[in-house]
């Protein structure tokens, strides 16, 4: 009897740790073997779905769209959950083509759950190199906006094979309410770059006073008005981006902020150096931003007033942490009817 407890109990212990961080794929307990599900069996496939009728392929409003995501084991579920608001949302899925960044040495592995949930869905994985830009990155204010799958975005153009000319990027912490078509098809007027643009913040808090205190620093905004716009929602002229030489424009600023501490937000600042001032702006209901919060302490957000097209968890908290933790901001409720995952146990088998 007391053996028998005993395996129980031992039993017990190691469900709790399976179930607490995934990190274990199975362990043996007596006859017994503890299986956790694989990260391609921890999400749930998604419904398939079809273009309309206006999709013909290669005219009317059905040509392909290019949409560019990056790929990390922590953030995988959001990512599940924006592919399948994308998907639901459009008219034309099935001229969605999915590339996807990654910095894990797994990519196989990630591939291979969207594969599972997603069998129909056109995606292409790239491997990104973090040394690429590791000793480029200086400490910011929170650690994960430190990571480098997270500067990734600045060598999209570096990355993407010729035929993409342009493509939308997106965070994974968003889901698209809207046919992403709209926003992929803004007429970029000739710029390199289309978001929604914020001239209403404070434009001044987004570098130090070192920054503002050099005139010959802070001259690179001279002849321009520079405005906020979040780099998680982009459309890039792919060809224009590759013929400006602007990915060395903004490993530029990167290096001068290794020497001299201009800025505190990770990748934001030196798109911010570069392009500020001279975006094509966009609606605003295209980035519905900060629904995570600060960037410090995540606290709730509410939605701003106006019409939604996309909603972004932007900050700090994240909308399924938050739900699993059962301490959610009212607005994670928004992003819950897209999230994929099973909430899996482990499962015993015989041995």
């Amino acid at each position: 009897m007391s053996c028998n407890c005993a395996i129980v109990v031992a039993v017990f212990i190691v469900i709790i740790i399976l179930g607490a961080g995934h990190a274990v794929t199975g362990a043996r307990v007596g006859a017994m073997m503890i299986r956790q599900p694989s990260s391609s069996q921890m999400f749930r496939e998604a419904p398939a779905f079809w273009n309309g009728a206006e999709c013909v392929a290669g005219g009317g409003g059905g040509g392909r769209v290019d949409i560019a995501m990056t790929l990390d084991a922590n953030y995988l579920r959001g990512t599940m959950a924006a592919v399948l608001s994308i998907l639901q949302h459009t008219a034309c899925p099935e001229s969605m083509v999915f590339h996807f960044l990654t910095a894990e040495a797994d990519d196989r592995g990630l591939a291979a759950a969207l594969r599972a949930s997603f069998p129909s869905l056109d995606l292409r994985v790239y491997r990104f190199d973090p040394s690429r830009v590791r000793d480029r990155i200086s400490r910011s204010v929170r650690q994960e906006l430190d990571q480098p799958l997270n500067y990734a975005r600045v060598y999209l153009a570096d990355t993407l094979p010729a035929d993409v000319r342009r493509v939308t990027y997106l965070d994974s912490d968003v889901v698209v309410v809207d046919d992403i078509r709209t926003l992929a098809a803004v007429d970029l007027a000739g710029h390199v770059l289309a978001a929604p643009e914020y001239c209403h913040a404070n434009f001044s808090n987004y570098f130090t006073d070192a920054f503002w205190s050099h005139l010959a620093l802070n001259g690179t905004f001279r002849g321009r008005r520079p405005c906020y716009f979040n780099t998680g929602v982009m459309v890039m002229d792919v060809v224009k981006w590759r013929a400006g030489g602007y990915t060395r424009r903004v490993e530029e600023w990167m290096a001068v902020q290794k020497r001299r501490r201009i800025y505190h937000l990770g990748s934001l600042p030196p798109f911010l150096l570069v392009f500020a001032g001279h975006i094509r702006a966009v609606d605003h209901r295209w980035n519905q931003h900060g629904l995570g919060g600060d960037n410090v302490k995540g606290r709730c957000r509410g939605l701003h007033p106006g019409p939604i097209s996309l909603l972004h968890w932007s900050g700090k908290g994240k909308p399924w942490l938050r739900l699993d933790a059962r301490r959610p901001c009212s607005v994670d409720y928004l992003w819950a009817p897209y999230d994929l995952y099973r909430y899996s146990s482990p499962v015993i088998e015989e041995w």
